[in-house]
């Protein structure tokens, strides 16, 4: 699906965007309302020309710009936020993905930015595809997520599709011994100390 350009006048599309600003920074109350507000403010560009409350024009030549934009010139949110928000509305999703990569150069990415090293672009694309799995397979922690009560590694681990991890001090065996004890179950624990006995 591809939106069509419309010719609203700032003003009217004002009134799209500024519930559509309202919706996403307000996620509690607004959840429900963005992503039918996302598929007009898309299908009829109302995103391209608007006017701020102040009576400001304001004009924007690519979407992530608008997306990125701090409120009330844009929504002043991550395009990874907006993505979530919509994930359970597939013409929303549709019709978002079209208009960033129609208006994204070759060397942009919206989820990278420009600059990032290899192993930081390698962290993002394992973050995106732990949403997508959780938004497939565990629809109601996801949902956590997208309210901001998990953290995506935390999600992952609810779900059973990550295992726990947590870093011990390599050169203080008694806060070794402490993390251990706080974070293994007991019968985890007298396993590793089996391990430990048996190996010296």
């Amino acid at each position: 699906m591809v939106a069509k350009r419309m010719t609203q006048s700032p003003k009217s599309n004002a009134v799209l965007v500024h519930a559509l600003g309202s919706g996403v920074r307000s996620l509690s109350n607004g959840l429900a309302d963005v992503p039918p507000l996302l598929t007009r403010v898309l299908q009829e560009e109302a995103w391209r020309e608007f006017t701020t409350p102040r009576g400001e024009l304001i004009r924007h030549e690519k979407f992530l710009d608008f997306v990125l934009a701090p409120p009330t010139a844009g929504l002043g949110a991550d395009i990874e936020l907006v993505r979530r928000i919509v994930a359970n509305d597939p013409v929303a999703c549709e019709l978002l993905e079209h208009a960033l990569n129609d208006t994204q150069t070759p060397d942009q990415n919206t989820s990278v930015a420009a600059g990032d090293s290899h192993e930081e672009q390698q962290l993002s694309k394992a973050h995106q595809a732990a949403l997508k799995r959780l938004h497939r397979d565990a629809p109601e922690i996801y949902k956590k997520v997208v309210a901001g009560e998990l953290s995506t590694n935390a999600a992952m681990v609810e779900a059973g599709f990550r295992a726990k991890t947590f870093s011990v001090p390599a050169t203080r065996p008694e806060a070794c011994a402490r993390s251990l004890k706080k974070n293994l179950s007991e019968t985890h624990l007298r396993e590793l100390i089996k391990l430990l006995t048996d190996t010296y």
